[in-house]
């Protein structure tokens, strides 16, 4: 483990921790189950070729086919973005809003693998929602998380794009759009696996907020909760604020901007 840790130090922030994700899956175990009863002798041949597949920067999500997020794992594969910890946020907003009695129905723009919509509908039972994305490969994904964590009957999952939230009364509207500048330079990892369509949004990163604010409008009494860039919370306000919504910034674990909480005029 130590001599595997060492090697992706060269790759990752976390090389610990991609060496036990890594080793558990070469043994078919949790990485928890991994921690607390090691397995004994070498290691499965099969470590080594995730080691390499590591080392060539492929993400490790892509390589063991999951990702953590909120209280769900999901599957995620090339083609769809891998969920990150910072859209937690998200989730975390609409929670301090709602409360434990939840929305009816939520809608998540651009759905990837389904990540916020389905951590809604873990969070509150009774919600049903839509999931759109213009990506086949996403739906697939999304379609099947919602099938494996039991969701299939409270989430429906479209093709669709971003006119999707002013088709129908949503009570929480999920969205987290391409927010990157062209030309960002980004980690090998990123910019060499991840779908680009899901990273890049024009020179200031600000072009799929400009779609999206026309049309967002969150049920009475709903929000929207819409990622962004670090740097962007001022510019992203001031759209939604021109189409004449409320705005509201809630920052992430990290003291960074991270998520505009949109609601309607009274």
């Amino acid at each position: 483990m130590s001599d595997a840790a060492r090697r992706l130090a060269a790759v990752s922030d976390t090389p610990r921790l991609d060496a036990e994700l890594l080793l558990a899956h070469a043994y078919g175990l949790s990485r928890e189950r991994l921690l607390l009863a090691p397995p004994r002798g070498a290691p499965p041949q099969d470590f080594e070729v995730l080691l390499e597949r590591r080392l060539a920067h492929e993400p490790v999500a892509y390589i063991v086919g999951h990702r953590a997020f909120w209280t769900i794992d999901l599957a995620v594969g090339p083609g769809v973005l891998i969920p990150r910890p910072d859209s937690e946020t998200l989730i975390e907003a609409a929670v301090e809003h709602f409360g434990e009695r939840g929305p009816g129905r939520v809608l998540d723009l651009g759905t990837g693998s389904g990540a916020l919509l389905l951590a809604a509908l873990a969070q509150w039972p009774r919600a049903t929602g839509l999931g759109v994305d213009t990506s086949e490969a996403a739906l697939a994904i999304a379609r099947a998380n919602a099938e494996r964590l039991g969701f299939a009957d409270r989430a429906t999952i479209a093709r669709g794009s971003w006119e999707a939230a002013a088709t129908a009364d949503f009570d929480l509207i999920l969205c987290n759009p391409p927010y990157i500048e062209r030309g960002a330079i980004l980690p090998k990892d990123v910019v060499d696996y991840e779908p680009a369509s899901a990273l890049f949004a024009g020179p200031g990163g600000l072009d799929e907020y400009r779609r999206i604010a026309p049309g967002l409008r969150p049920a009475t009494g709903g929000i929207a909760c819409v990622e962004i860039g670090a740097t962007q919370a001022k510019a992203v306000c001031t759209l939604f604020e021109a189409e004449g919504l409320l705005t509201q910034v809630k920052r992430d674990l990290g003291g960074r901007d991270r998520c505009i909480i949109v609601s309607a005029k009274a």
